[in-house]
């Protein structure tokens, strides 16, 4: 079985437990070359998934795993939040994250070039729409795009800080400082959780 085919199994797996503790399932990945292959599962939920969130669901699927014939050699299961400069998927993540900076590569090469880097805009008529950073706009099906990423960019990082400030009222209606929550950290403020991995080795 191919590995796309495994990763996309997993997932179909993994969304209904995910959903069952509250979470959402946004990619899975299997990588690693040799008898030892890591399968990653990304999570996500409305205020950022943590740590906690992702033992949980480690441990619940490691289980359910073990029931299925998809694995004939050792493997590592890793469950984490995307992080801030996570990986788009799906066509709610690239609505979601609209006027974030991406950096996208194509599966074929697009006018001589397969890396590009951009504004994203969202999606028109189901394609991925961006401004480039050279002025240039293009539009790209979900099945031209090898992998697409969040950037992590200062100037958009302080903003989501003055964003997350502003929102934290005090008595007199006063803004104050809080503890700040950057999109998709993980639920602590900032990007040291969102990579934390818990890995769990299955048969």
């Amino acid at each position: 079985m191919r590995r796309q085919e495994i990763a996309e199994q997993v997932a179909t797996l993994a969304g209904p437990i995910a959903s069952r503790l509250g979470l959402e399932v946004v990619g899975v990945e299997l990588v690693g070359a040799g008898r030892k292959p890591v399968l990653r599962i990304f999570v996500d939920r409305g205020n950022g998934a943590g740590v906690e969130d992702c033992a949980r669901l480690s441990e619940a699927l490691s289980r359910e795993l073990d029931l299925y014939d998809l694995f004939v050699e050792r493997y590592t299961l890793e469950v984490a939040s995307p992080g801030l400069d996570r990986a788009l998927h799906r066509p709610a993540d690239f609505i979601r994250f609209s006027g974030r900076t991406v950096a996208i590569t194509t599966v074929e090469p697009k006018d001589g070039q397969r890396r590009f880097r951009g504004r994203l805009l969202g999606l028109v008529n189901g394609r991925v729409d961006v401004r480039l950073d050279d002025g240039r706009e293009i539009r790209l099906g979900h099945e031209e795009i090898a992998q697409a990423r969040l950037v992590v960019d200062a100037a958009e990082l302080r903003q989501d800080l003055k964003r997350s400030r502003a929102t934290v009222k005090g008595p007199a209606d006063r803004p104050r400082a809080g503890i700040p929550r950057f999109p998709d950290a993980g639920g602590t403020g900032g990007s040291t959780a969102t990579h934390m991995r818990l890995g769990v080795s299955g048969e």
